[in-house]
């Protein structure tokens, strides 16, 4: 949690420009990068976006600049940044969108006190750190912003190579084709967009016409006016007996999100995939079903009734989604060029954007960048005026374009202190950010952000599920008023006290000659004890055991619960107290913990296990990670590890193996994530076993507090649940052609946020 600050003196701006549409051991971590890449090589073409993190730093903690250095990976990808040092994102350029959730108030200790209210959350995120305490500004911290930053523009690259572009060149603005249509002034949106006479002229699909007979209307017969919304539109195509037809549709909203990207199976046999222009396989279209008449209905249920669609030669597209749409803008008119001819759209994202489009090392074309890139082309006419495209001799560059080469804009970005903010304007994009009014952050007043101020944590939620899918990059802040010192203090000791007790059991009844030793050697079988007491007050002899791991404790009780030992049929059980009625159910959830899913815990591992599994590797397949815990004292391996998979199908079949007769181990599925064990190290140290205390009960304003934030963790699951679903976030990483995104969780310490 950040520290309450005073409200910023800055107001929101009522109206915008224009109107926008609301619509995841050094050694050890060397080997585990090569495993990363060598997977990522093998991976097909078309997979969706996925994280894939192992932590080898004993506090399992993610620091804030690490956290820039993927946000800023998931933005520009390998080719302008460079990888994060501590995890990898899988197929960068399949992620659709990222989404940093911040739930200011609330900290580790309402994560694992109300575990079983934030269902949602658990499941759903796969990954979850430690964070370091915040700075004054913990936003600035995640996304790299420098204070310099924060007041006025920030720098544009492109403006720098354009003029160094041509500084060189004579140039005559009256004679320039684009001065000759538009003047020198700046023009608003209606003065780009193409008159009827103009679209005939172009062939574009008009209503009425003989050879538009079957095509469908938008029905987008709104009142357009400078301040109406921009859709970047462009379509890949295949060639079928019956000509060209669509197999790929991409449309990106004004803030530079894709709203809708899909592919589509033509109604004729296809004669040529064009696959040097597409990138459209016969493999990638094979699991496809979507049909045209599905995509011309989608497109008149996204576009509001004055929505202006930009793109390059857009007739074709038009033409190949059968639809007539009277509102266009085409950027290879709209930048003019001598005698009727056009600048193709990878010239003109060159020499006005600074990007590189349409590489030839990738196989076809991106119809989401070139979408975008359009779109961007557009709001720069609009931004800087004819009279500032004129001045660039775009003919003349043309002519000169290998000994005029314009600087890479990834020379730029790859700066180390390079801001997340400063990655999204290096390709025109701005960030989204939603919070409430009372929260004061620098990174509002940035120019390059796009601030919305809520009066409620219900409103946040509610323009979130509009707002996100229009941008590349979100951050969402949610604020909860935080526990008291005392109440924070109170809780912080129950909940060392209960996964002590969860981590306790008590075992018999035994014989009163049994052997001793031998109990002992059975019950450190199933993992590290930290204390093992004879309890006598019983008729017959008990054992109280305290294990330093819940499994251990839980592995006792599902293996020697009812059966014979030292000729007594014992009972293995947790004491059964306030804080371990509900243990069996938590016990329940922890395993279907997304982050415990593909994780197994086996106990009994000599010094050699790591030798002896790495050389029959190839029996445990998706091994991720081996995480062998030492003692903090001898610095000795402990006889326990946690063996991560990735696929809980692996785990499984790993299990059935290391607990078979030849490995002779004893295991079961995880139910703690490391971090837990180093949070719960770090909190005092509370013990009341053997015997009960009873603990008071809280004060009454202590017990409303408890009481309001359990009710606002059954909402919260419900409302975030909702908003994942209606985004198609159901699970970590969802189809390439649908809104995706990789998710990271962070857990911080007491008096910090939650960051996902």
């Amino acid at each position: 949690m950040e520290p309450e600050r005073e409200r910023s003196g800055s107001t929101l701006k009522k109206g915008r420009k224009r109107r926008r549409i609301p619509s995841k051991l050094v050694g050890a971590a060397e080997a585990m990068r090569s495993r990363w890449d060598f997977e990522e090589r093998q991976q097909p073409v078309a997979k969706k976006a996925r994280l894939s993190a192992i932590l080898f730093a004993e506090n399992c903690e993610v620091t804030h600049g690490q956290l820039c250095e993927l946000l800023k990976y998931a933005v520009l990808g390998k080719s302008s940044f460079p990888k994060p040092s501590w995890c990898q994102l899988f197929h960068q350029n399949h992620l659709k969108n990222v989404v940093v959730f911040i739930l200011q108030g609330l900290s580790q200790l309402h994560f694992y006190k109300f575990y079983l209210e934030f269902g949602f959350l658990r499941k759903a995120f796969k990954h979850k750190f430690r964070l370091p305490p915040p700075s004054s500004d913990f936003l600035a911290d995640i996304i790299g912003l420098q204070k310099k930053q924060i007041i006025g523009n920030l720098p544009k690259a492109m403006e720098g190579s354009l003029h160094f572009a041509s500084s060189k060149i004579s140039i005559n603005l009256q004679k320039d084709p684009i001065i000759q249509k538009y003047g020198s002034k700046k023009v608003g949106l209606t003065r780009c967009l193409l008159t009827k006479e103009e679209m005939k002229t172009y062939h574009f699909p008009l209503q009425g016409f003989p050879d538009c007979e079957n095509f469908v209307p938008t029905k987008c017969n709104g009142s357009v006016t400078d301040n109406s919304p921009l859709f970047g539109l462009d379509c890949e195509m295949c060639l079928t007996c019956k000509g060209r037809e669509l197999t790929r549709i991409s449309l990106v909203a004004e803030g530079g999100g894709c709203v809708m990207d899909e592919l589509v199976k033509p109604d004729n046999k296809i004669v040529d995939y064009l696959t040097s222009f597409s990138g459209i396989t016969k493999k990638i279209l094979k699991p496809v079903t979507t049909k045209l008449k599905d995509v011309q209905r989608q497109l008149k249920i996204l576009l509001p009734p004055d929505a202006v669609l930009v793109g390059h030669s857009l007739d074709l597209d038009l033409r190949a989604l059968k639809m007539i749409h009277p509102y266009v803008i085409d950027t290879s008119l709209l930048y003019v060029r001598e005698q009727g001819r056009r600048f193709k759209l990878k010239f003109l994202a060159k020499a006005i954007l600074g990007k590189d489009i349409q590489c030839p090392d990738r196989l076809g074309h991106d119809a989401t960048e070139d979408a975008r890139t359009t779109l961007e082309l557009a709001r720069y006419f609009l931004k800087y005026g004819p009279k500032k495209i004129a001045e660039l001799n775009l003919e003349a560059l043309a002519r000169h374009q290998e000994s005029q080469e314009p600087r890479n804009t990834a020379e730029v970005v790859q700066q180390l202190n390079t801001s997340v903010l400063e990655c999204l304007d290096s390709v025109g994009q701005k960030l989204l950010f939603l919070t409430r009014e009372a929260d004061a952050s620098a990174l509002s007043s940035s120019k390059n952000c796009q601030t919305i101020k809520c009066l409620s944590n219900k409103e946040v939620l509610e323009q979130a599920r509009v707002e996100i899918p229009l941008f590349p990059f979100s951050i969402v802040q949610f604020s909860f008023e935080p526990f008291s010192p005392n109440l924070t203090e109170e809780m912080n000791k129950r909940i060392k006290i209960k996964w002590t007790e969860m981590s306790t059991v008590y075992a018999g009844p035994f014989n009163k000659n049994c052997n001793l030793k031998a109990l002992k050697r059975l019950f450190k079988s199933f993992g590290p004890v930290r204390s093992m007491t004879l309890v006598l007050e019983t008729h017959q002899p008990h054992l109280c055991i305290q294990y330093e791991v819940l499994e251990a404790a839980q592995l006792a009780i599902e293996s020697l619960d009812g059966v014979l030992v030292e000729g007594s049929c014992i009972k293995v059980q947790r004491p059964v107290t306030e804080l371990t009625l509900d243990c069996d159910t938590l016990v329940n959830e922890l395993e279907q913990d997304s982050e415990n899913r593909g994780t197994i815990y086996l106990s009994g591992v000599s010094e050699t296990f790591k030798e002896h599994l790495l050389q029959q590797c190839s029996l445990f397949l998706g091994l991720e990670a081996m995480i062998l815990p030492k003692d903090l004292k001898s610095g000795k391996h402990k006889r326990y590890c946690f063996l991560r998979f990735k696929t809980f199908g692996s785990a499984q079949r790993a299990l059935n193996i290391l607990t078979g007769k030849d490995w002779k181990l004893k295991g079961r599925h995880a139910l703690t994530p490391r971090h837990l064990h180093a949070w719960l190290r770090g909190l005092p140290h509370e013990s009341r076993l053997p015997g009960v205390r009873v603990i008071p009960p809280p004060s009454e304003q202590e017990a409303l507090q408890v009481s309001e934030l359990m009710s606002v963790s059954w909402g919260l699951r419900g409302k975030v649940a909702q908003y994942f679903s209606f985004l198609g976030l159901g699970s970590p990483g969802t189809n390439l052609h649908s809104p995706a995104s990789s998710r990271l969780m962070g857990i911080k310490d007491e008096e910090e946020s939650v960051i996902s």
